[in-house]
């Protein structure tokens, strides 16, 4: 039994060692990097116009700086992630709505995307 299981540790290692554990996680982090890239597709195609580098061209004091989203998030009973999908979907003042420009997973691909560069602060990559 001893035999068996030193044998089962040691292709558990080899197998790790090769990759072939980490496939699955590859594959998420490709599809995560899909989705980031349409989602800033989408933001230079739509936002960046008023948005630029998480700015607000029209109301100085509404950026996408997660400064600035967190202050706004708790006016919705949700995520910071579902705050910008609704505010994307129905806008808001000035900024219009994009529920019949968008579909659901553009919008949730965008709104990932800002996200997650207003955790970066809006820096490069």
């Amino acid at each position: 039994m001893a035999r068996l299981s030193g044998l089962m540790l040691t292709l558990l290692l080899i197998v790790g060692a090769t990759g072939l554990l980490s496939a699955p996680a590859m594959a998420i982090d490709t599809i995560e990097s899909s989705a980031l890239e349409r989602g800033e597709q989408i933001f230079n195609s739509n936002c960046a116009a008023c948005h630029m580098g998480g700015g607000n061209v029209i109301r100085a004091n509404r950026t996408l700086k997660i400064r600035d989203l967190n202050d706004h998030v708790e006016a919705y009973s949700s995520s910071p992630l579902e705050a910008l999908e609704h505010e994307i979907e129905d806008g808001l003042n000035a900024m219009p709505s994009y529920a019949d420009k968008l579909s659901e997973e553009e919008i949730m691909a965008v709104a990932t995307y800002v996200e997650q560069r207003a955790e970066l602060g809006w820096s490069r990559r």
